[in-house]
């Protein structure tokens, strides 16, 4: 969610300072260097000024916002295109700067940055998130779904990136049509800040693998939209609780759960395990699946610094299990195609926690990175494998 103590940015117009309350999904800090743009501004001076630090206040045609984005965007290809060349010149006889792991972290960096250039073009909306612009969209319902009501008063006005606004659209047409989940009769509706379950290949391992003997209890660990544990209840599970840190993560997990009319889920806030609950027969989780720092809220779902959550998840589990009780741990092997982790690393983890593997199932993704082949990343995309590990004491 958006930070809770209130921050406020200052801007000069029509030698008037002006102000009002800083928003940020990612809480970056309030803006120091602020002009007023509009239609006339070029997209080449808008990229100028957003890259060297100043963010950029709308004042024109709310459409013509949306192309100067995107133009922008474009020259920060062309900006990053120049840049490897000239990088791959200069490294051209060192084996080392063309390795996968370097890939990979070049990436990030490119994408870390793309977005903070991005992310400089601020709107200014009302109390009820509402925007005076030429052919602005009522944004309103989706901003207050998004990032909660601005204040009780109704009488303050925000900044936020238009990025953001962007995001918060998006995801009410997500949360509007939902996400068709394959292999299932059904369709998940994510909210906004909570991963949506557009890759599922892993629904048909989860669907696949044989049930424990007894599954009075399940826990699903970080259930996000709650897709996975919706799995386990419409598998006979007698009781699933499922976990989540993410006060939107569970709103949205109960908002699904409630439109299936599923009774036999619990949820809970908890940093991976439930508190006072009975041991489960069978874990599942789908953990954040590369060793990375995550530059968004929303990246905690796909980035996991030092593999934390998943070696504390494997570290715990054991006593959390029942007798003849199972984990089932739905992860990729692209970190180990990009060579950010080794299977001898995740074997010796398993090992550690005195875990062993009873069997394994997998399946190739079919997304649309990993059939790209201007991916710089393609040969690792291309090979990557889903399985789900199943796991019991050793």
């Amino acid at each position: 969610m958006l930070a809770p103590q209130k921050q406020y940015v200052q801007w000069h117009e029509n030698d008037i300072v002006q102000e009002a309350r800083w928003l940020s999904e990612s809480n970056h800090a309030p803006p120091t260097r602020i002009v007023i743009v509009d239609d006339k501004t070029t997209a080449d001076e808008a990229y100028r000024l957003a890259s060297q630090g100043t963010s950029l206040l709308w004042r024109g045609d709310f459409h013509n916002a949306r192309q100067l984005l995107q133009a922008i965007n474009r020259r920060i290809d062309r900006t990053n295109e120049r840049s490897a060349l000239r990088k791959a010149k200069k490294t051209a006889k060192s084996p080392e700067s063309k390795a996968i792991p370097n890939l990979f972290h070049q990436q990030r960096q490119v994408t870390a940055q793309r977005a903070r250039i991005l992310s400089r073009l601020l709107l200014e909306l009302d109390a009820d998130y509402d925007s005076n612009l030429r052919r602005a969209p009522d944004m309103s319902a989706a901003c207050i779904a998004a990032f909660g009501p601005l204040n009780e008063k109704g009488d303050e006005a925000c900044v936020l990136s238009f990025r953001d606004v962007q995001g918060a659209l998006g995801a009410a047409g997500w949360r509007e049509k939902g996400v068709k989940i394959d292999h299932l009769d059904l369709s998940i509706y994510p909210h906004y800040g909570v991963f949506a379950p557009t890759r599922h290949e892993y629904v048909q391992l989860l669907l696949d693998a044989p049930l424990p003997v007894m599954p009075d209890v399940a826990y699903d660990i970080g259930t996000g939209t709650g897709l996975l544990a919706i799995i386990l209840a419409k598998r006979d599970a007698k009781q699933v609780i499922a976990t989540d840190l993410s006060p939107r993560a569970l709103t949205c997990a109960s908002d699904n759960i409630e439109r299936l009319e599923l009774t036999n889920i619990q949820l809970q806030e908890a940093n991976l395990y439930p508190t006072d609950a009975p041991p489960a027969n069978l874990i599942v989780c789908n953990p954040p699946w590369l060793p990375a720092k995550p530059s968004s809220p929303l990246e905690y779902a796909v980035y996991d610094p030092n593999s934390t959550m998943l070696r504390e998840l494997l570290r715990d589990a054991k006593q959390h299990l029942a007798e003849q009780g199972e984990v089932w741990l739905i992860l990729s092997d692209l970190v180990e195609h990009l060579k950010l982790r080794t299977r001898e690393e995740l074997l010796g983890w398993f090992a550690d926690s005195g875990l062993t593997v009873k069997y394994r199932l997998d399946t190739q993704p079919k997304h649309n990175r990993s059939q790209d082949e201007s991916d710089p990343l393609f040969a690792a995309r291309s090979s990557e494998v889903t399985s789900l590990w199943c796991l019991q004491p050793a």
